[in-house]
């Protein structure tokens, strides 16, 4: 039976997993994860009644946690007055479709919710283009058979799906649209590339800020650079890339870039889709890793993270682990290390220990040279002046003897004028 759905209508949801032996350790649901799905709920602007967690050896090829498990399902919606339900698992559309006529009412995945967060938050035209590719390409393949799904048009969760073409529409149509959407996303490539090759040519080096959502990125880049974004206590508050100029100390700036938080089981259509706002990432300086030291789940919410780093970043690419809400922890809790700076984005403690580690971690790729430079290269002077940390000038009268330390990037351009490596 389909529903009318209204903006301010709170979903209620019963929260299903299925912890199989048979699934890997990202493909499972256990007790953690589904608090995680109720904090993506919650954020979607639901409201969880009840958790389900089955345990099975494989999941039931029909209805996924089994007919009798889905039958008990089916008796805590109708107590509970429930409006949808919600597996923390992936389910493909036959899955779907059957849970769907057994429970009596929609059904959503773990990444369908997530692309709703995502639907919400994006705000600018490229984050909106990254959605809607995203959308397509999780129901390009459960177009067969999605049934109550694919017809709700409104406003509950998991109806903000692509407005423009209605999603019961034909394979190659969606196609078209798919192919549209990433040609209109590699000229938004194509814009960042040249705005980087500006960067790199004025040899202004990015740190990128990555880290779990909600572990406060947005917080820290309003408290480095009063970029004044919205920093809620939600997950993926921040969704559309954000870049403000840092100046970390008298002769260094840089370009500091806040990215999409990760999460567990981040669906790879999003991850795919984003890769213009993430390839951010695999140009940066540096990486600041920011970790909520204060999360019960600390240790996971980290491999997460260094995965899609190793993933997404290029080798070797600097690392700073910066534990934020270090004032909610007793210090024994953040590990001690050369590359780990303990802060309070919110009160703006250790900021300075922060731009220090910062700075250090850009200095570990310096060249320490002196250029003894004609006095008609005052262009190169000033590259030098605006992109090096300048140490020492002297007018001779061979030139002008400059001492800095540039980066490989910058390290090409006087190399024909140097007349000492450090």
């Amino acid at each position: 039976m389909e529903r009318n759905f209204d903006e301010h209508i709170v979903e209620r949801a019963v929260l299903v997993g299925l912890n199989a032996d048979c699934f890997k350790l990202h493909e499972t649901a256990t007790e953690e994860t589904l608090e995680e799905l109720e904090a993506l709920l919650e954020t979607a602007g639901g409201f969880c009644t009840a958790k389900v967690l089955q345990n099975r050896h494989t999941p039931d090829a029909h209805s996924f946690i089994g007919e009798g498990k889905a039958q008990e399902v089916r008796l805590l919606i109708e107590a509970t007055a429930s409006t949808m339900a919600i597996f923390d698992n992936e389910l493909s559309a036959g899955q779907i479709r059957a849970l769907e006529e057994i429970l009596g009412v929609t059904v959503l995945d773990r990444s369908a919710l997530i692309l709703d967060i995502f639907a919400q938050r994006a705000k600018t035209r490229e984050g909106r283009l990254q959605v809607e590719l995203a959308q397509y390409k999780y129901l390009l393949p459960r177009l067969s058979g999605m049934g109550v799904s694919l017809s709700r048009q409104g406003g509950g969760i998991g109806t903000r799906g692509p407005g423009e073409t209605k999603l019961e529409s034909d394979r190659r149509h969606i196609r078209e649209r798919i192919n549209r959407l990433e040609q209109e996303l590699k000229q938004v490539r194509q814009v960042r590339a040249v705005q980087r090759e500006r960067r790199m040519k004025n040899s202004v080096p990015v740190v990128a800020i990555v880290g779990y959502t909600n572990a406060g990125k947005s917080t820290l880049l309003n408290q480095l650079t009063g970029a004044g974004i919205p920093a809620n206590n939600r997950l993926f508050d921040t969704l559309d890339t954000t870049s403000r100029q840092l100046t970390v100390s008298d002769n260094l700036d840089v370009i500091l870039s806040d990215t999409v938080g990760f999460i567990a089981k981040l669906p790879h259509h999003l991850v795919d889709a984003f890769r213009a706002t993430l390839e951010e990432l695999e140009y940066a300086d540096v990486l600041l890793h920011v970790i909520d030291a204060a999360d019960p789940h600390r240790e996971e919410h980290i491999a997460v993270v260094e995965k899609l780093i190793h993933q997404l970043a290029k080798e070797g690419t600097p690392v700073i682990s910066a534990y934020n809400k270090a004032d909610l922890v007793d210090p024994t809790d953040i590990p001690i290390g050369e590359d780990v700076v303990a802060i309070s984005a919110r009160r703006g403690d250790n900021m300075e220990g922060l731009l220090k580690a910062i700075e250090k971690a850009l200095d570990k790729g310096l060249h320490h040279v002196i250029v003894c430079l004609p006095y008609s290269m005052g262009g190169m002077v000033d590259t030098l002046h605006s992109g090096a940390q300048v140490k020492s000038v002297d007018y001779t009268a061979d030139g002008i003897e400059i001492g800095a330390a540039v980066r490989e990037i910058l390290h090409g351009r006087p190399r024909d004028y140097i007349i000492m490596e450090m």
